[in-house]
């Protein structure tokens, strides 16, 4: 027993779910003042678990104290009350009101006559303490992706929270923003603060944890152990239970002919503002080129004019020298596109049809699938369940809806799907997005294979270690425009990460 509580103790957490056991007798214990990383795989109960923490569920059996006090949540107020917040992977803030006025939301404050200089002084005063500068005058559109975090961390700090969740916090940061967030959770930790860490990227969890604990389908396989003098192969073997390759096998080989000609595209988003902006690009034959952007600076649009998913105003989109700017998403597919989008669940798939029925969207009317009239379904359901082989697909039969699969599983699928179209240009976007460490080492592999056949592939992503492993050219894009390209061997993580903020460099075609 120590003589200090902890901040949270949480001992035999079971929770069931109908038909599922989400968490089996967990324990976790946070020291005030740690950084306390939580691993696990896609689907190990770690939101579930967090989500008791935060007073979202109720646990079946088990106790938490907090400060050596029981407690007992009914609802995420109750948690906060504790003194327990959690900053959200996917920010909660309303785009058209100031940074004040996203952190008073919710609060008991007055709402008539309200002195809205008093409460910037107090954000101001409360940024002070920790390091996070933002002006809290700014409305939240005005912000980039590293200060708009920084308001959800002010949030949480304002309702008095000491306890703070922070769910994959660097998922949509440049890597000058991650060590910005580093440094201030250490600072706040220094302050007494405490904080739990999920994450997915395992040097992260080497470089700021102090302890951690890893969940393998529910179950803990390490319970608060030092990180210190821990190996990222070791924290991938307790989260799959093998072991995991980091270093994916690159083979040196000549690019071909010019595949995807992008020349001086023009584009708007959603909302009608400019996301590309002149923007000109190649991509080679048995090439991957990569593309590096903060989340929301037009990379995700280039996806979509190539692919026949978005118009463009201007410009000229050629594959194998055919023009498909401005054309229908089949007439991308007719020239050898193949596409892994962003959302694997509203865009990649249909989560509630079967395997097979994801599996044949692009052939269902050729032989010997189908035809214009039918669909020859058991020729259907033999083709799928080739695919599950070859892709190894866990699911328990091709007639298994794709709402039921794990991300990973679901990626898989998305995969066989296109690459089985033999294309000539693959454009994939966040393929890895979400995914734990063994998911993400198979669809690596998946993507250089395509390179080593000689597929195109432009490959859009926000990890620089996958661009840096899977790529032989990087371009970087900042707000629409294209900041320069590089071969991947003259490139470094400091120099992509200035690119991606702003700085242009000469393009290297």
């Amino acid at each position: 027993m120590t003589d200090t509580p902890y901040a949270v103790e949480m001992k035999d957490i079971v929770i069931r779910f109908p038909g599922v056991l989400a968490n089996d007798r967990v324990n976790l214990t946070l020291k005030k003042g740690e950084i306390h990383a939580l691993l696990g795989e896609n689907g190990a109960g770690k939101s579930t678990l967090m989500n008791v923490l935060s007073g979202l569920y109720k646990q079946t059996s088990g106790t938490i104290k907090v400060h050596g006090e029981p407690v007992s949540f009914s609802s995420p107020k109750d948690a906060i009350k504790a003194g327990i917040g959690m900053v959200h992977q996917h920010f909660m803030l309303v785009p058209t009101q100031t940074v004040t006025e996203n952190i008073l939301l919710g609060l008991n404050e007055p709402r008539f006559f309200m002195n809205i200089k008093k409460y910037d002084q107090k954000v101001l005063d409360l940024q002070d303490q920790f390091g996070l500068r933002v002006d809290p005058t700014m409305k939240i559109w005005q912000l980039s992706v590293g200060e708009q975090q920084r308001v959800e961390i002010l949030k949480t700090l304002y309702r008095g929270a000491d306890i703070l969740i922070m769910d994959e916090p660097t998922a949509v940061l440049a890597p000058q923003e991650i060590d910005e967030l580093m440094e201030t959770m250490r600072s706040m930790t220094k302050k007494g603060k405490s904080i739990i860490f999920i994450s997915h990227k395992l040097q992260e969890v080497t470089a700021v944890a102090d302890r951690l604990t890893v969940l393998r389908k529910g179950v803990v396989t390490a319970e608060g152990m030092n990180v210190e003098g821990l190996t990222r192969q070791k924290l991938a073997q307790l989260m799959v239970g093998r072991n995991v390759m980091f270093s994916v096998q690159k083979e040196l080989q000549e690019p071909g002919d010019i595949v995807l000609s992008v020349n001086d595209i023009k584009a708007d988003n959603n909302k009608g503002v400019p996301a590309l902006r002149g923007l000109s690009l190649n991509v080679r034959s048995g090439e991957v080129l990569g593309i590096a952007a903060i989340a929301g600076n037009g990379q995700s649009e280039l996806a979509e004019v190539i692919t026949g998913l978005r118009p463009c105003k201007s410009g000229s989109i050629k594959v194998s020298g055919k023009e498909i700017a401005n054309q229908p998403p089949s007439a991308a597919i007719k020239s050898g596109v193949a596409h892994v989008p962003e959302d694997r669940t509203k865009v990649g798939s249909a989560p509630s049809l079967s395997i097979t029925d994801n599996s044949i969207m692009k052939n269902y009317r050729h032989d010997p699938i189908g035809n214009d009239w039918s669909i020859n379904y058991p020729k259907a359901h033999e083709y799928a369940r080739g695919l599950k082989e070859k892709y190894g697909v866990l699911a328990p039969n091709v007639r298994t809806m794709a709402r039921k699969l794990s991300g990973g599983n679901l990626q898989k699928v998305i995969l066989a799907r296109e690459i089985s179209s033999e294309p000539t240009l693959m454009i994939a976007v966040q393929p890895t997005r979400g995914l734990d460490v063994g998911a993400i080492e198979s669809i690596q592999h998946l993507i250089l294979e395509q390179r080593k056949a000689g597929t195109a592939v432009l490959l859009i992503s926000e990890e620089l270690e996958e661009l840096f492993a899977l790529s032989d050219r990087i371009a970087v894009i900042h707000d629409g425009e294209l900041m320069g390209i590089m071969p991947v061997a003259e490139a470094s993580v400091e120099k992509i990460g200035l690119m991606m903020t702003g700085e242009r460099i000469m393009n290297k075609e």
